[in-house]
Order: structure tokens, then sequence, then C-alpha cells
């Protein structure tokens, strides 16, 4: 593995190079997005992007994100291209939003999971723009990281969850979005929610008019394809156990950690307000959707750096804006199950 670091706003053109290099001949680089870090090869190579699927331990079922330099290089992956696509993308790109869209013959089958559609977004990060802009090819980039676990918004995330899987670590600093990009699927006769971002809902709306929001149900399950990343129960998720708590349960919240304290296990927390003397590592979170989530996955890192086995959370608003955060708590704190892959 090579480590190389770049300035987040003006990075060396030589490094930019050699990260494309690496992925035209089908390596694997891991890099900066807005949202969080990237492990990418060249989206059209099969044997590249198999390597993804390899180094994260994750299974073909769930998709990857395909990700270029602009709108017309976006259409250049997809067969399709509604005026639902056009609105959104003079919105929101380059920014967190990812499109499903019927796609073209030329995307190989691994990465959109046997599926006839094709997730594709265009990332604002000036490294992630560099880089593919020096490969000249679209870039496939999950999560850099072990398939359900913690999403890295740090280089040194990356580094410690994949180590020597990954050819080349270009760190750009920490991500300034945080968490996973919003997923609209536009395949269809209307436009739908998959993953929440932090692209509110309303927002969306407003660019293109009504939409709908999947339902778990809608989802799939076992090994179903599913139709974006990110929409598995279990995601998203550090080694400590996560625990939800809001209002009327917070002196539950807070008997409960003064029972696991006793019995001797490391007590995390992330809060909006105290919850008391037994938490060991409390982390105050900030009050604010954007700040949330640009700094929920590095306190969970610390956290689970500091050996916490179980982290109680403060449940966010149930609101438009919190829908992303709520999110990626929901399915941080379900529980491993006897399939989970980790």
């Amino acid at each position: 593995m090579r480590y190389l670091t770049v300035d987040p706003e003006r990075p060396d053109a030589e490094i930019v190079r050699r990260a494309g290099d690496v992925l035209r001949r089908g390596g694997l680089v891991a890099f900066p997005t807005e949202t969080v870090y990237g492990l990418g090869a060249n989206a059209l190579d099969a044997n590249a992007v198999s390597r993804i699927f390899a180094a994260k331990g994750r299974p073909t079922y769930d998709p990857l994100i395909v990700h270029v330099l602009n709108a017309s290089a976006a259409r250049a992956v997809a067969r399709e291209w509604p005026e639902a696509a056009d609105r959104l993308a003079e919105a929101f790109w380059p920014g967190p939003l990812t499109l499903v869209l019927p796609k073209r013959a030329l995307v190989p089958d691994i990465a959109t999971a046997g599926l006839d559609t094709v997730a594709v977004r265009v990332p604002s990060h000036p490294v992630a723009r560099a880089i593919l802009e020096a490969a000249n090819v679209p870039i496939a980039a999950p999560s850099a990281n072990r398939f359900t676990e913690l999403s890295p918004t740090k280089a040194e995330h990356v580094a410690r969850a994949l180590g020597d899987r990954v050819d080349l670590i270009v760190d750009g600093g920490p991500t300034t979005v945080g968490i996973e990009s919003t997923v609209v699927d536009l395949s269809g006769d209307g436009a739908v929610v998959l993953r929440p971002g932090t692209i509110p809902a309303p927002a969306l709306a407003a660019a293109i008019g009504a939409l709908d929001i999947a339902v778990a149900d809608a989802r799939g399950g076992g090994t179903m394809p599913r139709r974006a990343p990110g929409m598995l129960d279990r995601h998203y998720a550090p080694r400590a156990r996560i625990e939800l708590f809001d209002d009327a349960s917070r002196r539950e919240a807070a008997r409960s950690a003064a029972t696991y304290t006793a019995r001797g296990e490391t007590v995390g927390a992330l809060l909006l307000a105290p919850l008391g003397e037994a938490v060991t590592h409390p982390m105050h979170m900030p009050n604010d959707p954007a700040a949330y989530a640009r700094a929920l996955y590095d306190a969970l890192h610390t956290l689970d750096a500091s050996g916490c086995q179980v982290v109680l959370v403060e449940a966010p608003p149930e609101t438009a804006a919190w829908a992303g955060v709520r999110d990626r708590l929901t399915r941080a704190a379900q529980p491993v199950t006897p399939n989970d892959t980790r």
C-alpha cells in the first residue's frame, strides 16, 4: 500500500497522475469525496471492479456507485436520461446526490448487482474530481471500509480498515459532508428516494415535484440485488453496540449506562444533552444536521478506538433535515444476525 498526502483544495498534479495510472491499470485507489472516502476502481473493467468486492468482503448483490466528472459523462453510462435527471443534476451536481438510471451495456454487471440500472454521481471534492480527470474513466467507488462497518471520513480510517488491500491511499484530509450521498431512483415512472442523505426530500421535491420515499419492505432482503448501495438493514456499524434513546427514554438510558459501567463495560455516548456520570466517554454532538453528519463517523471511530463496548446515542429529531443521520444511526443499531458477513 502506498499512502500519499495532498492539499485537499489544490491536489498535487503528480500524485493525481499516479492515482489515475493505478486506476487505468486495474488497481484500487482510496480517495476522498465530499461524503466519505471511496475505494475506487475503473468502473468499466469488470476485473478491477471485482477487486473492490474482494477487498471489502462485500457481496455482489450490493451494487456500487459510479463516479463521473459531469452530467455529460453520466449520460455516457446511462441508457435513459429523463427530465428529472436534468433538473436534479442542475440543482445538486457536483454534490452528494446519486441518481439510479437505466444503464448502458458498457457498464459491467458486477458493478450493478446484475441489474439493468446504474447508480451514478458527480462528486464535488477537488481531489475526487482531479483523479476522475486524470484517470479519464468512470470510477466505481463504494466507501473504503470493510462491508457493513463504519465508513471512513479520514485516510487513517481507510488504512486501519483495509491496509494492503488498497494499492494507493490518497489523503486529502477529513471529508466535509460526512455521510453517504442521497440516492434517488429515476429508473421507473416516478422519483423514489432509496437512501436519505444530507439533501432533504423537500429540496429534491422543489427541483422535480412529487417524489416517494422507499419503505423498508421495498428495499429487498436476503441475497436479492438491492436497487442501490446502503440499503441493508445493518450498515455503517462500529464495533461497539449501538443503543438509541429519545427524550422519553432518557432516564432509562442513564440507568442502562450505570448498569453497563457497574459490570465493567466501557460506555460511550453521542449526546445532544448531558446524560449522566456513568458514561465513560461522552461526546457532545452538534445540534445541527449538517454539522452532526460531518462529525458522526469520526466520533464513532474515536469511541471504537477508546474500547467502548456500547455507545448510547440520543436520537436526533424526526424531521426531513435529519433523515440521513437518523437512517445511518438506525442501521448501525441493528443487531448482528447469524448471516452477518463481518
